[in-house]
C-alpha cells in the first residue's frame, strides 16, 4: 500500500494539549515523542499521556509513530512495553546503530505480544549507522525485526562526526545518497530529517525541496507552522500527474501494449517511465485520499 508520507511531525508526549492539537493538524505522521522533548522526570508522565492519546483515537489517517527512548537509557523497556499494549503503527527508536539493535527490538517486540502491525523505524543518527545503512537496510527483509524504514537524524550526526550543518547540506549529501540506496535497494522509506530554524520559512523550503530532489519520501517536523509548506513540496504537481496519466494511457493502447518504448509528444518515452508513472499516480491518489480521511 502507497502510503503518503510527506510530513512527520514530532509531538511532545508530556503536552496534553499539543498531542491533543495534533487530531487536527494536516501532517500525514505523527511522532509522539518520549525522548528529546522530554525531560528526564517527564518520562513516565508522557509514557501515560501518549498511552491516553492513542486509546482515546481520533487521529483519522495520520500515521502514529512512537519516538522511544534509545536502547542505552534506563527508559526504553517502559516505553516498549507501553507501545506494545497502544499499538501504534510504529515505533522510532534513536541511535540504532546495528543488526544487533534491530534484533533486541524486534526480540522485544514479540516477547511483548505487540501486534504484526506495529513496525518498526530506525534513526540513522550515528556515524556507525550511516556506515552501516546498507546492512541494516539488508537485515530488515527479515520480518521479524519488523523495519519499515529510516529517520535521517542530521542533527545527531553533525555533533558526533563535527560536519557542520551548513545551509544547502553540501557536506552531508555523501550520506544522505548512502542511505538513499540502501533503502532503495531494501524496499524501505526514508524520511529527512527535522529543520531546526522554525523563523526560517525559505530555508526550510529550500531544504525540502532539497529532500525531495533527493529521494526522500517526505520529512520530520518540530512545529506545526511547517506542515502546509511541506506538504506542498512533497505533493507531485498537477502537471507531472497529467504527465504520468498520460504515459500510463499511451503503453495501454492496443498499438503500444507489447512495445518496450513509444514517440510520445515529440519524446521517446520507456517502459521505465511507465513504472515512474504509476509509482506518481499512486502517491497522488494516496494524497487525495488522504485529505477526504484528516478529521
Amino acid at each position: 500500500m502507497t502510503r503518503p508520507r510527506r510530513s512527520h511531525l514530532f509531538m511532545p508526549g508530556s503536552n496534553p494539549r499539543a498531542l491533543e492539537k495534533a487530531r487536527n493538524l494536516a501532517a500525514d505522521g505523527l511522532i509522539l515523542d518520549l525522548e528529546d522533548s522530554v525531560a528526564p522526570d517527564a518520562k513516565a508522565l508522557a509514557r501515560d499521556g501518549v498511552a491516553a492519546a492513542i486509546a482515546a483515537k481520533g487521529f483519522g489517517k495520520r500515521e502514529i509513530l512512537i519516538r522511544t527512548n534509545g536502547l542505552d537509557t534506563p527508559w526504553w523497556a517502559d516505553d516498549f512495553a507501553m507501545a506494545a499494549k497502544a499499538s501504534p503503527d510504529g515505533i522510532l527508536v534513536p541511535k540504532v546503530s546495528s543488526v544487533e539493535d534491530l534484533d533486541t527490538i524486534g526480540r522485544r517486540l514479540a516477547e511483548l505480544g505487540a501486534a504484526p502491525t506495529v513496525k518498526v523505524w530506525a534513526m540513522i543518527e550515528t556515524a556507525r549507522a550511516v556506515l552501516h545503512a546498507e546492512e541494516l537496510a539488508a537485515a530488515g527483509r527479515d520480518p521479524k525485526r519488523r523495519l519499515s524504514g529510516f529517520v535521517f537524524g542530521p542533527n545527531d550526526i553533525s555533533r558526533e562526526t563535527r560536519i557542520k550543518m551548513l545551509p544547502g547540506r553540501a557536506a552531508m549529501i555523501p550520506m544522505i545518497t548512502h542511505c538513499i540506496l540502501a533503502t532503495r535497494a531494501h524496499g524501505l522509506e526514508l524520511l529527512d530529517g527535522p529543520y531546526s530554524d522554525i523563523a526560517n520559512s525559505d530555508g526550510f523550503a529550500t531544504e525540502c525541496a532539497q529532500g525531495r530532489d533527493l529521494g526522500f519520501d517526505g520529512k520530520t517536523l518540530i512545529h506545526p507552522s511547517q506542515i502546509d509548506a511541506c506538504n506542498a513540496i512533497f505533493t507531485p504537481p498537477e502537471e507531472e500527474v497529467a504527465r504520468a496519466r498520460k504515459i500510463i494511457a499511451a503503453f495501454e493502447l492496443p498499438e503500444n501494449v507489447s512495445r518496450g518504448a513509444i514517440r510520445l509528444d515529440g519524446a521517446m518515452v520507456e517502459r521505465l517511465h511507465a513504472d515512474m508513472a504509476r509509482r506518481t499516480i499512486e502517491i497522488a491518489d494516496a494524497i487525495a485520499a488522504m485529505g477526504k480521511g484528516q478529521g
